[in-house]
């Protein structure tokens, strides 16, 4: 049975599939990448139960050694630069209408935080130098480079404080937060950068700075794809790549919502600990997203990697999967009315 555990997450691969249809469609079918992610999974997921239950010891080791999981890391770099191209050539057709328009690059959006930033994601935290090159290289083609120093070097050392931009503040709105963790993010890779230089005794001016480099990549990205393609479709693939960043940054925003570690002396918090974290065992969202809502597991240990995340007892469970939760969050009230009282529950056993 270990031995096939990884084909749940061959299930990831039906969102190019959606994407790819609506990239090669007219009218509503467009829609299709959106509507798989944002109702048909969140639907399913009303019916299914969290499933709690961890690997055992023996077998964490196992799948931790089995190359197949790290391939299907690998295989998604290749796969999402094929969509930008082919995004970019369907959306360089004569005669599209709005709504095929704004289909097509919502569902390129979609690509670009499944794929591109959520993949990013868990490859910038491995060892292997090629595999935080994939990593960049996924975060461009989201045109958010900085995430690999700020989430690393910034996000881990100060999640649940005041001190992390990536952390939402209890009874603030998805819509404040989009604008301060977005802001407050790239700033901070700016001086987590320039410290690591100037701690080295290197000028952060120099061209040794990482977020010099990412801003020139990314900028001669975009000046490619224009002398290529032309104005309209990298206005459109920019559009999908702010589309990207908000459902990362609306990850963000659901996995730490109101959530606080204490402070234990003057400039210092307690460790993080798994109620620090929002979790959720809805097993269709965890396999889709590989398994980024065990996200108190990462928080322990950010190196582990995705098929042995483990569910811990006293990390606070969501209503329901990611990406219904994400759908609540954009009405504030309700969130507020769903997320608060739990938050007090946390707060008494805590």
């Amino acid at each position: 049975m270990s031995k096939i555990r990884f084909l749940k997450y061959l299930s990831v691969f039906l969102l190019p599939l959606t994407a790819f249809i609506s990239f090669s469609s007219q009218g509503w079918l467009t829609f299709l990448p959106l509507v798989y992610t944002f109702v048909l999974i969140p639907s399913l997921e009303l019916f299914f139960k969290p499933d709690h239950s961890n690997l055992d010891k023996a077998e964490q080791e196992m799948v931790k050694q089995e190359w197949v999981y790290d391939l299907l890391l690998y295989m998604i770099v290749p796969i999402q630069l094929a969509f930008v191209v082919y995004f970019l050539y369907s959306i360089s057709e004569p005669g599209l209408t709005v709504i095929e328009l704004t289909g097509k690059t919502a569902g390129m959006g979609i690509m670009c935080g499944v794929f591109g930033i959520n993949v990013a994601h868990e490859l910038g935290h491995r060892t292997k130098k090629f595999e935080k090159f994939f990593s960049k290289t996924l975060l461009l083609t989201s045109l958010y480079m900085h995430f690999f120093i700020e989430h690393n070097r910034g996000h881990h050392k100060h999640v649940a404080t005041e001190e992390d931009p990536a952390s939402a503040r209890l009874h603030e709105s998805i819509y404040a937060f989009w604008l301060r963790s977005v802001i407050n993010s790239y700033l901070s890779a700016w001086r987590l950068e320039a410290s690591r230089l100037l701690a080295k005794g290197v000028n952060p001016l120099s061209f040794y700075n990482q977020m010099l480099q990412f801003q020139l990549i990314q900028v001669l990205f975009l000046g490619l794809i224009f002398l290529i393609f032309g104005l309209a479709p990298l206005l459109y693939f920019m559009i999908s790549a702010l589309v990207g960043i908000l459902l990362l940054e609306s990850v963000n925003y659901i996995e730490h919502y109101g959530l606080s570690r204490a402070r234990v002396d003057k400039g210092i918090y307690e460790r993080v600990k798994p109620h620090h974290s929002w979790n959720s065992d809805h097993v269709i969202g965890r396999v889709v997203l590989f398994e980024l809502s065990r996200h108190s597991d990462h928080h322990f240990k950010a190196s582990k990697k995705y098929q042995a995340l483990e569910y811990h007892p006293r990390s606070p469970q969501m209503p329901t999967g990611y990406p219904g939760m994400m759908i609540v969050a954009l009405f504030p009230p309700v969130w507020f009315k769903l997320m608060h009282p739990l938050i007090g529950q946390i707060e008494r056993v805590s």
